[in-house]
């Protein structure tokens, strides 16, 4: 069974730095392209970050780009997020997800269950 397993939310002020990571425990990752998805209360889930099979390949939505950085180490199955000069705007639960194609639709078969990450004023 595919698990993806979130970690590294929490609280934290605006201007700060949070590293989210994604771990798969069902072997998948080397073979798919894994995306970071956010939904704040009230809003649709939406596009954060996406990285490629084999991490050749990335895309950022305009409102992270420049102050998050996707990458993956695909020896521990792992993908992370770093987040950087962060705003009240950036509160959300962010969810990793994979599949096989890099996209910024929610059509990856694999999600985890979410971290929550707050920035406070």
């Amino acid at each position: 069974q595919v698990q993806l397993v979130e970690s590294g939310g929490g609280l934290v002020q605006a201007g700060g730095s949070l590293r989210l990571a994604c771990a798969d425990s069902g072997r998948i990752f080397s073979r798919n392209a894994v995306a970071w998805f956010r939904q704040a209360p009230g809003r649709k889930r939406e596009f954060v970050s996406g990285i490629s099979s084999p991490g050749d390949d990335t895309d950022y939505a305009d409102s992270v780009k420049g102050r998050f950085t996707i990458s993956r180490d695909n020896a521990k199955r792992t993908v992370f997020l770093q987040m950087t000069s962060l705003k009240l705007e950036d509160t959300a639960v962010y969810y990793c997800a994979a599949g096989p194609i890099l996209s910024r639709t929610n059509t990856y078969a694999y999600w985890g269950q979410g971290t929550q990450v707050t920035v406070s004023s």
